[in-house]
């Protein structure tokens, strides 16, 4: 019991990284450490994501050496060595115990209200010092960057989805207000990769629920309670855009090739240069130095697995995605305990694989908690698997 309310707080202190180190970081490296003293089993379900994410950053300790000013660079590979650890602890403390990941969701569920909370406040200005909670009129919340705050809220967001379309109905009413809180903020961090995720993140969990379960009672259900909830957003998002201020920002967002996209060395000018300079760096060429090139950084995970961990950590993370992306697929409506957890991973982390493309997710803690999710509930079918082997064919059966 200790030990998952230890897992619990962590996972709720994911939610408040208004500055490095976050309270995250220092807590979870004190509990990976102690539970690696105690006993932390890495079965050879997780060893592969194990050996993944060190080779990956291996790639970036071997691009430290072609840098001319090192500066922050230590401290980068350090903190995604950490990120990666996280993700194998996630994993591993899931495999031995699934239970842990009702816990895990909740407390990832009241962070994330908190902190959407003090983002809308903020950008209300209700109280003095609220300003804190947002950057560039954008609420940020506990975060440093609404592009991050954004899309953390959405496995929550669909955690409150999903129990609001599979549980009964008299539960219905917190679950509407938590997942009206959740997506107000994230309307009002105005990051354009959020709102993308959100919708497709919503659009997928629906239709894999469709999928799932087949009753005509069901699915009436869904469709009732989706058009519901889809006419309400709609009736907040006009209530919204009375404000002069949110209609402003949100015309200016919804322009889909911003100035910073599409200009003199916008964001996709400095992918196909960044990526063409790869080819010349096997070995990168050092964590933050492309932004000392270009007016920013690369603002695209591919072209930076390829910048800061070089050749080696671009084949390590294309294998984790692809890995994890097929594994997925492959465990998603089967008939498990996990499952619903394992559904809300995997659409988040399709969704997070995608906008990968026109945003840096490297360092996002919430990412590495999606990716050890995963994992663990893979660990968990490999074991099932193992456990009855003669009935695998009946794997769409009840478990």
């Amino acid at each position: 019991m200790i030990a998952s309310a230890l897992v619990t707080i962590g996972v709720f202190l994911s939610g408040f990284v208004i500055s490095e180190p976050a309270p995250y970081e220092l807590f979870m490296a004190g509990l990976i450490g102690v539970w690696a003293i105690l006993g932390l089993r890495i079965s050879r379900s997780v060893a592969p994501l194990l050996a993944l994410l060190l080779t990956f950053n291996i790639g970036g300790m071997l691009s430290l050496t072609v840098m001319t000013d090192m500066a922050d660079g230590p401290m980068y590979v350090a903190v995604s060595l950490f990120l990666a650890l996280s993700s194998v602890f996630f994993a591993a403390i899931i495999e031995a115990k699934p239970q842990r990941l009702q816990l895990m969701f909740r407390a990832w569920v009241a962070s994330a209200l908190i902190t959407a909370t003090l983002g809308i406040l903020g950008y209300f200005n209700a109280f003095p010092g609220s300003e804190a909670f947002t950057l560039y009129d954008r609420a940020k919340g506990a975060f440093q960057d609404p592009n991050v705050f954004g899309p953390f809220l959405v496995a929550p967001a669909l955690y409150l989805m999903h129990g609001l379309l599979a549980n009964r109905l008299t539960r219905a009413p917190l679950n509407i207000v938590g997942l009206l809180i959740i997506a107000l903020a994230l309307f009002l961090s105005f990051s354009r990769a959020a709102w993308a995720l959100f919708l497709f993140s919503a659009v997928a969990l629906v239709f894999v629920m469709l999928l799932k379960e087949r009753t005509g009672a069901f699915r009436l259900k869904i469709l009732v309670l989706s058009v519901s909830a889809v006419g309400l957003m709609v009736i907040g998002l006009v209530i919204a855009l009375q404000v002069p201020q949110i209609a402003e920002l949100f015309s200016s967002r919804t322009q889909l090739v911003q100035e910073y996209d599409g200009g003199h060395l916008g964001r996709f000018a400095r992918h196909r240069l960044g990526f063409l300079m790869s080819m010349e760096h096997p070995l990168g060429i050092g964590p933050m130095v492309f932004s000392t090139i270009f007016p920013e950084d690369e603002h695209n995970i591919w072209l930076k697995s390829l910048t800061s961990y070089g050749w080696l950590g671009f084949l390590c993370y294309l294998t984790l995605v692809s890995w994890t992306l097929w594994a997925g697929f492959r465990n998603l409506l089967l008939n498990r305990p996990w499952q619903p957890y394992l559904m809300i991973a995997y659409i988040a982390f399709v969704g997070h694989t995608a906008i990968g493309f026109v945003i840096d997710t490297d360092h996002w803690r919430h990412f590495y908690l999606i990716v050890g999710i995963l994992w663990g509930c893979f660990a968990l079918e490999h074991r099932n698997r193992k456990r009855f082997r003669p009935n695998q064919r009946n794997d769409h059966g009840p478990a």
